[in-house]
């Protein structure tokens, strides 16, 4: 049987390494915290970059086929140039007789 100098110290024994136990998972617990928001922030930052990526490439996609159209327009509009100083050239020489019958008149 133990004694009641050993039942005390075998209660403290306990108490103490109850109270270790409790000091280690606080320790535990605030390290699983901080690792979550470390977690938590890299993956926030990580979000951001590839909506600011996937945006970006928005963007250039559109400039690209804002220019394509753009392109497009300005050769169609050549084109129609082209054709109105090709048909003024040809109606020229009409216009300078006409000009000319008016003032002979």
């Amino acid at each position: 049987m133990m004694s009641r100098e050993e039942v005390l110290r075998s209660i403290k024994d306990a108490e103490k390494k109850a109270a270790e136990r409790i000091a280690k998972a606080h320790s535990d617990a605030s390290g699983i915290v901080s690792k979550a928001r470390a977690d938590s922030s890299t993956i926030v930052a990580d979000g951001r970059r590839d909506a600011d990526a996937e945006s970006n490439k928005m963007v250039d996609d559109a400039k690209a086929a804002a220019g394509k159209a753009a392109a497009k327009v300005e050769k169609a509009g050549a084109k129609e140039l082209d054709a109105i100083r090709s048909g003024g050239e040809s109606n020229r020489g009409a216009a300078v007789d006409v000009v000319l019958e008016v003032f002979k008149a």
